[in-house]
C-alpha cells in the first residue's frame, strides 16, 4: 500500500468530513438555522466515534490521524460553544452556555494541546483518559440540548427562553454544568500527568 493510501484512510477521511461539517454548523448557527445546526453537530460528533472505532479495529492509526482527530474534535466543540454563548446571550446564566463557560472550554483545549506536545516530547504517556472521553460526551449532550432549546424557542433577537419546555431547561442546566465541571477535571488530570513527567525527568 502506498504512503498516500495509508495516510488518507477511512478514519482520516472521516476526520476531514467532521471538519467540513463543523464549518457548516458554524454557518447555520448565526443564521438561526438551529435544526440544521443540530443535525450537523450530531453527524459530526458521530464521525468522531466511528473513526476511532475504525482505526482501532482495522489497525489504521496514523501519525496524521493522531493530530487530525483531536484537532477536529476541538474545532467542533470550541466553535459550537462560542457560537452558543452568542446565541444564548439573552437566556438565564444558569440555563445556557455563558461566555465564561465557552472561554473555559477553549482554554482547557489549548492547555491540553500544549501539554500533549510537552509530555510526548518528554517521553511521557499522553493516552486518552476516561475523564477526557466522558467530558466529550457531556459537552456533546449539552450542545445538542442547547441547540434544541434554541429551535424550540424559535429564538429571535431580544427574546429569551420562555418558549423552552421545563424538562429541556433542566436538561440544559444539568448537562452544561456537568460539561464544564468535567472539562475542568479532565484538564486537571492532564496537568497532573505533566507535573509527574517533570518530576521523573528531574530525577
Amino acid at each position: 500500500m502506498s504512503e498516500s493510501q495509508t495516510i488518507w484512510n477511512v478514519p482520516n477521511k472521516l476526520s476531514v468530513a467532521r471538519l467540513l461539517i463543523s464549518i457548516l454548523v458554524f454557518i447555520f448557527l448565526p443564521l438561526g438555522m438551529y435544526t440544521a445546526a443540530m443535525v450537523g453537530f450530531i453527524v459530526a460528533a458521530g464521525t468522531d466515534w466511528v473513526d476511532g472505532w475504525w482505526a482501532r479495529k482495522y489497525d489504521q492509526v496514523t501519525q496524521l490521524g493522531r493530530m487530525l482527530d483531536p484537532f477536529c474534535d476541538k474545532f467542533l466543540i470550541c466553535g459550537t460553544f462560542i457560537l452558543l454563548a452568542v446565541e444564548m446571550r439573552d437566556y438565564p446564566w444558569y440555563a445556557s452556555v455563558a461566555g465564561w463557560m465557552a472561554v473555559t472550554i477553549v482554554a482547557r483545549e489549548l492547555l491540553v494541546t500544549a501539554l500533549r506536545s510537552f509530555i510526548e516530547n518528554a517521553g511521557g504517556d499522553f493516552s486518552a483518559k476516561m475523564a477526557g472521553k466522558l467530558k466529550m460526551w457531556f459537552q456533546c449532550i449539552a450542545a445538542v440540548a442547547c441547540l434544541l432549546a434554541l429551535q424550540e424557542a424559535g429564538r429571535t433577537p431580544g427574546e429569551n427562553n420562555d418558549g423552552v419546555p421545563v424538562w429541556l431547561n433542566w436538561t440544559i442546566i444539568v448537562s452544561v454544568w456537568v460539561a464544564v465541571g468535567s472539562t475542568l477535571y479532565s484538564g486537571y488530570q492532564y496537568v497532573m500527568v505533566a507535573i509527574k513527567t517533570v518530576d521523573l525527568g528531574a530525577r
